[in-house]
């Protein structure tokens, strides 16, 4: 179906048809509001404003992602220089409770800034930004290790939340449907960037400096970088509003179709397997294989590269007009191939095997780490649907509700973590494979919850080979 109003704005607007039934004397409003005013907005999407906008979000990938996505290393660290009270094994579910944290705490604030906050954006981006600094100050006087849990794992995630839901829904609206799944896949480009250079800068920093002044130097980056990216992305002129005008109601309508449940629990699944070799490989290269530090490092790096090119190549494939494929497709192609990675690569290595982890960090970085990627698509599809059922829908919101399924996963995973390491202690089951270690179950654990990643094939073979 050919639709017109293919701007984010346009399409949290529809949202308007379905209160129009409740108040009855709006109408002359909501016909002023769907005619010359959206043709206005586009004429302001110009050129400037949306490369300001894709600039200043790619910029705050560094601030937002740099800490959560390489904690393997500072986990390394801790493993060989614990120095504070508690037990060191706890440090192993602040990664993805970081990862976690942040995705969980994004469903309440797109809600919130979707139209009811929408212009305190930036205001809130900026409190997220103090609030993250503060908390990497405050772990860099940590005595136990629960301090580190609640400043690194709780507040700064949570910090970087507030920074992250305003900006990128400024983005998504920013970008009409036709190019929204390439503008998210080139900031996840980003966001792989800072993954693939930040191991060496904190393993620098950590070697040079200790965790505490490290801690420090990272406050100071985040603060450096956050604030000036905020600027440059401004609320959509379609979301500005003065307190007094009527807020929108938000469409619930995509809560009761099976399509959205799919995707969230493949979210769920993916994303709980996903975090772990984020935040074992580095301490699994240096125990298990034999690796020195800066070799296990170096793995973490290959891990975050590959998802520079995977990022943006997953966002093609779900908004390409000439090769298209569902978003069922997309999605499966990225688990699956994650998943033998997993079983294959990192199961079946050995001690001194660095040739099987370098192909499976670049593999798995590539397939796992674009999965996110494929969100665009499945937006589309969910908008597709609603222009069919003749329902509103907000993609912000729905946006916000994806994100939080990848918390759940991470989380989840994370807290699975700690006592699949543990019951993997006594080894012994494949030789010296990666399967034999005490990381074996965590392998298997990672390789599953991949494969469940795609299992939205299982809801849609029926209709793709035409079975009635």
């Amino acid at each position: 179906m050919e639709r017109d109003d293919n701007s984010l704005g346009a399409t949290a607007s529809r949202g308007i048809v379905a209160s129009q039934e409740d108040n009855p004397n709006s109408r002359e409003s909501f016909t002023l509001e769907g005619t010359s005013p959206d043709i206005e907005l586009r004429q302001m999407e110009s050129t400037h404003k949306r490369a300001s906008v894709l600039i200043g979000s790619a910029i705050l990938q560094l601030p937002i992602w740099g800490f959560a996505m390489n904690y393997g290393v500072l986990q390394e660290y801790y493993s060989t220089n614990w120095t504070l009270q508690g037990n060191i094994a706890i440090t192993g579910i602040i990664g993805t409770t970081s990862n976690g944290v942040m995705y969980l705490s994004m469903p309440l604030l797109f809600l919130l800034f979707t139209k009811r906050w929408a212009r305190y954006r930036q205001t809130a981006a900026l409190a997220g930004t103090l609030l993250a600094c503060l908390s990497f100050v405050l772990s860099a006087w940590s005595t136990h290790v629960w301090h580190l849990v609640v400043t690194q794992g709780i507040l700064s995630s949570f910090g970087c939340a507030l920074i992250y839901s305003p900006t990128t829904l400024s983005l998504g609206e920013w970008y009409s449907t036709r190019n929204r799944a390439v503008a998210y896949g080139i900031v996840l480009s980003c966001k792989n960037i800072v993954g693939s250079a930040c191991p060496f800068l904190l393993r620098v920093l950590l070697d040079t400096y200790g965790f505490r002044t490290t801690l420090r130097i990272w406050a100071a980056l985040l603060l450096a970088t956050s604030i000036p990216a905020i600027y440059l992305i401004p609320t959509h002129p379609s979301n500005i509003s003065t307190p007094h005008q009527r807020t929108r109601k938000i469409p619930w309508e995509f809560l009761h179709h099976q399509t959205f449940w799919i995707y969230t629990i493949a979210i769920i699944l993916q994303s709980s397997g996903y975090g772990i070799p984020q935040t074992y490989l580095n301490t699994y290269a240096h125990e298990v294989t034999l690796l020195s530090q800066t070799t296990a490092t170096l793995l973490l790096t290959l891990f975050n590269i590959p998802g520079v090119l995977s990022s943006f190549f997953f966002g093609y494939l779900s908004d390409n007009k000439h090769f298209p494929l569902s978003a069922t497709a997309v999605t499966s192609i990225s688990a699956l191939a994650s998943a033998l990675s997993a079983f294959l690569f990192w199961g079946l290595t050995s001690q001194g095997s660095m040739a099987l982890l370098i192909i499976f960090s670049l593999t798995f970085g590539f397939f796992a780490g674009g999965y996110s990627a494929t969100w665009g698509g499945i937006l589309t599809e969910m908008e597709r649907e609603a222009a069919e059922r003749n329902e509103p829908i907000d993609i912000g919101v729905l946006y916000g509700f994806l994100n939080g399924a990848r918390g759940i996963g991470y989380v989840s995973g994370g807290l699975a973590g700690v006592p699949l390491l543990k019951a993997g202690s006594g080894g012994g089951g494949l030789g010296h494979f990666g399967y034999g270690t005490s990381y074996g179950p965590l392998i298997i654990f990672t390789g599953l919850s991949s494969v469940f990643g795609g299992w939205g094939l299982a809801w849609k073979w029926k209709k793709w080979f035409h079975f009635s």
